[in-house]
């Protein structure tokens, strides 16, 4: 498998730069025309006054997140981007699909791997590379679930990008099972976009996300244990200094749930409860955005103040539902990605409507050697790294990092995969120098309950930076309101 030459990236909005009507202006695409025009009419002053309104909004309502580092942790605004990103309806309706097919067999998989392993026995997976994951937990062996549903939560990462022959292609970048974030922008991106621009929402149809939320928790409460007839769900956060409390804050509250910590809940006959001033009050689920090792200090890190003592042993006796499941991240390692094509064709006898982008695992030797002959083209990622970071961008790297990472990857082999630097997409962006292509990705959420489903959209990132493929806010990316047509 050669690395492809980084062909022009395709553009969202334009055709081509060489597609130019009658007066040279560039030539949108059709889904685009009207959002066109109105740009080219507005002024840079305009855009600019409305891009700092929407900046004083998020800080106002609190909107931040933390970024750790420099001797300290510093509360920050994502940067928000007024051009959104347009699909047309029968776009997202295939892309709506693939990712269904894919979180099936994702929790296809999970259920698998705990339970009869036939996905192991039949050797479509080497076995070592699931039982030995770092994210596998066998205390969750013969564990029964509702509905076998392990990813009730699933942030999907798409990219569009020209590969070979392949303009325009979407391909799946990664999964995020365990406690994917960034929902919460999604919605507030929508609504800082009716307020600045309420026009435009007269001239298009767009499909709405608001109702997310109650989709949300509708999802939980199928997870209940059975029984119970009306659930009682909670938000499980690491306390206000987490990079996301903000998302966990905002979700139990449109939700109209509790938001709790691991102080606010325990353990008694198996079963969990809540502190509350008129006493305790029985949880039935929860949705938990602490990790595994810090859920309960019983059973996984004994350190741990985030979590609730004996909290595994009530959800093994069936009476909690913790979602997402323990152990989901062993399906979202970078190390199992490259076989989730293979569980599509292996649980569901289908090929996978939306690729993987071709992927090296540097354990085995073939690969490694081609990687490290061929760093400087390639995106190298450690298999637990997130957030942008563990990853070397070879095209953008120095010499110097180049050589660094070569001797990381030789150390360990078995903790790196990479991939060929695509050619993401772009779509305009109002940056400082006026309005100009940005790379982007996009995260859909799918929810997994008695059926699988999802809000017509997903958050949007964008690499602020000229030529950058990094759109992590951590790193500096910034974020767009998803449009949907419903038409």
């Amino acid at each position: 498998m050669m690395v492809a030459e980084r062909a022009l990236p395709f553009d969202e909005m334009i055709h081509d730069e060489y597609s130019r009507d009658f007066k040279n202006q560039a030539i949108a695409r059709p889904h685009y025309k009207q959002f066109s025009q109105w740009l080219s009419q507005q002024g840079d002053a305009y855009l600019h006054a409305r891009r700092e309104e929407a900046d004083l909004v998020f800080r106002r309502v609190g909107i931040t997140f933390a970024v750790y580092g420099d001797g300290g942790g510093t509360e920050r605004t994502i940067p928000f981007d007024i051009v959104p990103r347009i699909f047309q309806a029968a776009e997202w309706s295939r892309l709506e699909k693939g990712l269904r097919q894919r979180v099936t067999a994702l929790n296809m998989f999970l259920h698998d791997v705990y339970h009869e392993q036939h996905i192991l026995k039949a050797g479509v997976i080497p076995a070592d590379q699931v039982l030995k994951n770092a994210q596998f937990r066998p205390e969750m062996l013969g564990v029964n679930i509702p509905m076998n549903i392990y990813a009730h939560i699933a942030g999907i990462d798409i990219v569009r990008a020209t590969h070979g022959e392949q303009e325009g292609e979407f391909f799946v970048l990664e999964d995020n099972l365990r406690v994917p974030s960034g929902v919460s922008y999604m919605l507030e991106n929508r609504k800082m976009m009716m307020r600045l621009f309420p026009e435009l929402f007269a001239q298009y149809r767009v499909a709405p996300v608001t109702h997310y939320p109650d989709l949300l928790l509708e999802t939980l409460r199928q997870a209940a244990p059975a029984g119970r007839i009306n659930p009682k769900v909670v938000v499980l956060t690491p306390g206000m200094y987490n990079s996301a409390y903000f998302e966990h804050a905002f979700l139990a509250q449109q939700m109209g749930v509790e938001l709790v910590e691991g102080k606010d809940l325990f353990i008694q006959d198996d079963l969990v409860y809540m502190r509350t001033t008129q006493g305790p009050s029985r949880v039935d689920v929860i949705y938990r955005r602490v990790d595994d090792d810090f859920l309960d200090p019983e059973a996984f890190r004994s350190d741990s103040v985030l979590g609730a003592y004996g909290l595994l042993r009530a959800y093994r006796a069936g009476n909690v539902a913790i979602c997402n499941a323990i152990g989901t991240g062993v399906a979202d390692d970078k190390s199992i990605y490259p076989y989730v094509p293979d569980m599509i064709r292996f649980y569901l006898d289908e090929d996978p409507m939306i690729a993987n982008v071709p992927t090296y695992m540097c354990r085995k030797p073939n690969d490694l050697s081609y990687v490290l002959a061929n760093m400087a083209e390639l995106v190298v990622k450690e298999v637990h790294g997130a957030g942008g970071y563990g990853m070397l961008v070879g095209p953008a790297a120095t010499q110097a990092e180049i050589a660094d990472f070569k001797e990381r990857v030789k150390a360990n082999p078995q903790g790196y995969i990479a991939q060929p630097t695509l050619a993401l997409s772009t779509c305009p962006t109002f940056v400082e120098s006026g309005v100009a292509p940005r790379h982007i990705d996009l995260r859909p959420f799918v929810l997994s309950g008695k059926d699988v489903r999802m809000a017509p959209g997903g958050l949007t990132r964008v690499a602020l930076k000229e030529g950058s493929l990094v759109v992590n806010s951590s790193q500096g990316g910034g974020t767009k309101d998803t449009w949907v047509l419903e038409h």
